[in-house]
């Protein structure tokens, strides 16, 4: 989710590719957002901004005395940023865009794949948000010290931080990265983590240039809350945007905590996931265990040639193993031999596919044909009327095979093999 530094990027990035562009034409909304129209329309304007927290806001200034000046401001929510680029190459999820004057001419976007970003035209910063940690520190600061009795710090301190009423700015990743670099417990309660900050400050009583190099070598959490985010501002690139892998690596490689192998993360009780180290901390929810470390990937090696063929030839005779032995299973498992005086009836055998009751139905229809060819004079009348499989009627090969009897003598047997059925001769 952007936070502060990537709403203040966003501004940066818009003031730079802006500077010296004439923009032209109507603002244009794409059909599928449910935000308000902008009832802008001007023949030349340009664009700057400026960002507060986890606002942004978009300033058009028309070049013309017949046009006012309207502001934009933007929210971004889970997936908003701000892009450039040509005409033909607009992004998809492009919802609300500004065309150049240039030729080839170029739009300013904003995007947003999941949608849950907003704007409101002509609209003001949000009152329930505190200072910007960036930006107004000093104000920040003294907003927090000053409203220790609010209800907000009775809960973990990890849940506080997200709190945009008193840490304007402060998001998932951040406060992973405060936490640890403070060497707080996540489940601390709020209150006394930050009553220890103040009373630092009330009873240091050291000179001004010891108490800033005491804040540089170890400092407190309210500074690393504006601290680190302008560290992600230095890094360059948009910070925090999983979509685009250069800047995104950028940042997981600045982070010390937040998604990294080795350390534990535990869901609030808002459902939120927050990264740490060591003990979570007393009000952490129940049920758990002190989180699960996050194991790093085993580096795969590549394998070399000779293995690689090694195991394919191996898999082809595994496969050509499996082929044979499903053809077998197609085969009926065996042949019963009925003998009478000296002649053999061969007798397939069912399958366990058939139901037990037709199982049985069939095995009754075997014991009857055993019972009609007990007698001599039946024993031509069965081999004609026993049923003849539908295969043997189409051409196929045809195979030998002698089966010998006392009397040795040969009779033709029907053999069903894998959809062939194969015919022997007498003698």
């Amino acid at each position: 989710m952007p936070e502060c530094p990537e709403l203040h990027l966003a501004s940066v990035y818009i003031n730079a590719r802006c500077a010296g562009r004439r923009f032209t034409g109507a603002v244009e909304k794409s059909e599928v957002n449910k935000n308000a129209e902008v009832p802008f329309s001007c023949p030349e304007y340009t664009i700057s901004a400026v960002s507060r927290g986890k606002e942004l806001k978009v300033i058009l200034t028309p070049l013309s005395g017949r046009h006012h000046v309207t502001h934009i401001v933007f929210r971004f929510g889970m997936s908003g940023s701000i892009t450039m680029k040509n005409v033909s190459e607009m992004p998809k999820h492009a919802h609300l865009r500004f065309y150049t004057k240039d030729v080839p001419r170029q739009v300013l976007c904003f995007v947003d794949p999941r949608r849950f970003g907003s704007w409101h035209v002509n609209g003001s910063w949000q009152s329930e948000r505190g200072p910007c940690v960036i930006q107004e520190y000093e104000q920040f600061r003294e907003n927090v010290l000053k409203n220790l009795s609010d209800k907000v710090f009775d809960k973990p301190i990890c849940e506080a931080l997200l709190n945009q009423k008193y840490f304007n700015g402060i998001g998932n990743y951040l406060r992973s990265e405060i936490l640890f670099r403070s060497q707080t417990p996540p489940f601390m309660q709020a209150r006394p983590v930050l009553e220890a900050v103040k009373h630092m400050d009330e009873g240091n009583d050291l000179p001004l240039r010891k108490k800033v190099k005491i804040k540089k070598e170890s400092p407190d959490i309210l500074e690393l809350c504006s601290l680190l985010p302008k560290e992600v501002v230095n890094l360059g690139g948009k910070g925090y945007e999983p979509g685009q892998s250069n800047d995104y690596s950028i940042l997981l490689n600045w982070a010390r905590c937040y998604f990294v192998p080795g350390m534990k993360s535990l869901k609030d009780h808002n459902g939120r996931t927050v990264w740490f180290q060591g003990d979570p901390g007393p009000l952490a929810p129940k049920g758990t265990k002190g989180g699960k470390p996050l194991k790093r990937k085993k580096a795969t090696k590549p394998k070399s040639k000779a293995r690689a063929v090694k195991k394919e030839e191996n898999d082809e005779q595994i496969e050509s193993k499996v082929v044979k032995s499903s053809a077998r299973k197609r085969v009926m498992k065996s042949i019963k031999v009925e003998e009478e005086d000296g002649i053999k009836i061969e007798k397939p055998q069912r399958t366990k596919r058939t139901s037990q009751g037709v199982g049985n139905k069939k095995t009754s229809r075997r014991g009857s044909a055993r019972k009609t060819s007990s007698h001599p004079q039946n024993i031509k009348a069965t081999v004609q009327t026993s049923k003849v499989p539908r295969a043997v009627k189409a051409k196929t090969p045809q195979r030998k095979t002698a089966i010998p009897t006392r009397e040795s003598s040969r009779i033709r047997i029907l053999r069903k093999s894998g959809g062939r059925a194969a015919e022997s001769t007498t003698d």
